[in-house]
């Protein structure tokens, strides 16, 4: 079976058996250092992604689970240089899936470095273990997922109105399960930048960039192996547009040239990125929608990439300045290309469909509660072994800083 890479469904994907959780980004207010600690419940009905009319493990679709955590927030500023650090265990333990139970891990580190009045950036790494998804990886084993990364962003300004930047990054993942090792990569990316600051506080700017990905473990097929490899060359534009005081348009889009060999030339282009729209028309609403077009790798034998095409709509309501409420649908169609000399359908594509509704209340002003509600569809591709499924998740956390 093979596994499906989805860039902008990543967060609502993972839901599936654990309910993002936002991180204190910093630390309380007139400290910098924090302790941090949640306690969670969560009731998933379709915890593994069983597809509509397929058998399920154990005759059980529906699962729950609890989750422990505990951590640590620094955020020290030293004249002009700023360390920010979170570090996180957890602990989850499900009430019938339990060789599931997993120790989560999360730690983040950077350094927002400054020299002088015309160089400033970032340097940092990020380290996570989790359960990874099963939406598109049929199974009832535990299947743990190792991402590092690590970065380097800099800035020269070269004048009032102008700035050069520069981007660096290598990403790697590594899946416990035998079966998902094909699986395992490395990401690296490289990134050019020259941008014109506006004295409205709006931004412009031409974004060259290389992504280099690499398989390590290739994939075997009939008599011979399959590699994943592939380069990615873009040529985008960035915008962050103030578009009068209540509306804001954020875009990276442009030009992406995918080179992937596997089984063919494994060559594709065209129109890729991602443009986002946000209205706030007080201080108790914010409105934004997205739509996004990105050329991304599948791990199969069947095809070699899939271009993902989707679109979200989503809004924040500040009840109150203790109760918040977020509600967020996307709606993201994949459609495949085949590996070249297979005699695959031209037709292939699917569809994911989620809807999220969230909402946290700050008891005290260290203490959060918090309940979310997901519903999660699919509508499948037979050919691929794919199938359709509908799911939906319930959780419960209360969250402390001190």
């Amino acid at each position: 079976m093979s596994r499906i890479r989805l860039h902008p469904l990543a967060v609502l994907v993972a839901a599936a058996v654990s309910l993002p959780v936002s991180v204190p980004a910093h630390a309380i207010p007139g400290t910098s250092f924090d302790l941090y600690g949640r306690i969670g419940w969560a009731r998933d009905d379709n915890l593994l992604r069983i597809s509509d009319g397929a058998p399920a493990f154990d005759n059980q679709r529906s699962d729950s689970w609890t989750t422990l955590e505990v951590g640590a927030v620094v955020d020290k500023s030293y004249g002009r240089q700023r360390l920010f650090g979170v570090a996180k265990l957890s602990k989850v333990n499900f009430d019938h899936f339990r060789q599931l139970d997993y120790e989560g891990k999360d730690f983040q580190g950077t350094w927002y470095w400054q020299l002088g009045n015309r160089f400033s950036g970032e340097l940092g790494a990020t380290y996570e273990q989790t359960l990874a998804p099963y939406t598109d990886f049929r199974s009832n084993q535990r299947n743990l997922r190792e991402q590092r990364r690590s970065f380097f962003k800099g800035a020269w300004k070269l004048h009032p109105r102008w700035e050069a930047r520069t981007a660096l990054s290598h990403e790697r993942f590594d899946y416990e399960l035998a079966v998902q090792s094909f699986n395992d990569r490395t990401e690296d990316v490289l990134e050019l930048e020259g941008r014109y600051l506006a004295p409205s506080g709006s931004t412009v700017g031409l974004v060259l960039r290389r992504i280099e990905g690499d398989y390590p473990n290739r994939r075997p097929f009939a008599q011979t192996l399959l590699t994943d490899d592939f380069t990615q060359d873009e040529l985008k534009a960035r915008v962050d547009w103030k578009a009068g005081g209540t509306v804001t348009v954020q875009a990276l889009a442009g030009y992406a040239r995918r080179r992937q060999p596997s089984f063919g030339s494994g060559r594709t282009s065209g129109a890729n990125g991602r443009i986002t729209v946000l209205y706030e028309p007080n201080g108790k609403l914010v409105y934004r929608a997205s739509v996004w077009r990105d050329f991304a790798p599948i791990e199969s034998t069947l095809v070699s990439y899939t271009l993902n095409k989707g679109v979200s709509v989503g809004a924040t309501w500040n009840v109150s300045a203790k109760v918040k409420v977020d509600a967020d649908a996307i709606h993201e169609e994949r459609n495949y290309n085949p590996r070249s000399s297979l005699a695959v359908p031209a037709d292939l594509d699917d569809r994911l469909r989620s809807a999220t509704v969230k909402a946290s209340w700050a008891v005290r002003r260290k203490i959060t509660l918090s309940a979310a509600f997901i519903h999660q569809a699919r509508s499948g591709s037979p050919i691929l072994g794919i199938g359709d499924f509908k799911a939906n998740t319930f959780a419960i956390n209360a969250s402390a800083q001190f």
